[in-house]
């Protein structure tokens, strides 16, 4: 087992990120075209394919770390932690929507709108779910979570995977139109980081995690609203993430946090 400093971690995990969504997006968008109805949902299980891969790659080669670091236990636990973790991030979306409308600074989308919508939910939930949560958690919550916690405190990883994960989407798509609003939508991807992590570090394993973040657009697709104060609608969604961190976080009894079983603190404690 290798160990790699941090900083270098933080920046592999960063290459591994674009590689998984390039390697893919790049040849099937040259193969089929932009506009090709099959282009998302190859692309999508393309994008778990290859994160998968890379990551295992990385981690034999690179680490040689074993692979149950990365936090996918296959158990019948998994799936509750999943839903749990499902609920979880639907409840902080919704309360900030509800909040949100309350405040006046969002509104509903006209039903009007959302009902032709609502026979194709079922296949937006798995397309969000194989295509960001799986991959995006598997290597930030899962991999580098694991990876970080040989040097760093349980503390400052989850600082430091919710920080580096969220200041990326300073270059995603979003409605902000203003730099305010932009760094208020990579505050909001923080806490969304920190509530994935919470989970992580609640359970163990990387599977609340995925459900966490499939529930954040779970919640958006299933409540969705127009907004009036985009920044303040932001605001609001941080303050309901965060929250729900903490509360993941509140009688954890370190467990969760501890260095894992594959790192040397994790041996030393297994063996005392």
């Amino acid at each position: 087992m290798k160990a790699i400093h941090p900083v270098w971690s933080v920046l592999i995990a960063i290459a591994v990120m674009f590689a998984q969504i390039f390697a893919v997006a790049l040849p099937l968008t040259l193969l089929l075209g932009s506009d090709h109805p099959l282009l998302r949902p190859f692309g999508t299980v393309g994008i778990t394919l290859a994160s998968l891969g890379l990551i295992y790659l990385v981690r034999r080669f690179l680490y040689r770390r074993p692979w149950r670091g990365v936090g996918l236990e296959r158990s019948w636990r998994a799936v509750p932690h999943l839903l749990i973790g499902v609920l979880a991030g639907a409840v902080a979306v919704t309360a900030s929507s509800v909040l949100s409308v309350a405040f006046g600074v969002a509104t509903w989308v006209s039903w009007d709108l959302l009902r032709p919508e609502l026979p194709f939910l079922p296949l937006a939930i798995a397309l969000a779910l194989l295509g960001q949560a799986f991959p995006e958690e598997l290597l930030w919550r899962g991999h580098l979570f694991d990876t970080l916690s040989d040097r760093l405190s349980p503390r400052a990883v989850l600082v430091v995977t919710s920080v580096v994960f969220g200041s990326l989407h300073i270059i995603s798509q979003s409605a902000a139109d203003t730099l305010g609003e932009r760094l208020l939508y990579v505050l909001q991807a923080v806490a969304l980081g920190f509530a994935c992590g919470a989970a992580r570090a609640r359970m163990g394993t990387v599977w609340m995690a995925v459900g966490v973040h499939t529930g954040f657009h779970t919640g958006n697709l299933l409540l969705p609203t127009t907004d009036i104060r985009y920044d303040l609608q932001l605001v609001i969604l941080t303050c309901t993430l965060g929250l729900t961190g903490l509360l993941l976080l509140t009688g954890r009894k370190g467990r969760g946090t501890a260095p894992p079983a594959t790192s040397p603190a994790g041996l030393a404690q297994r063996g005392s």
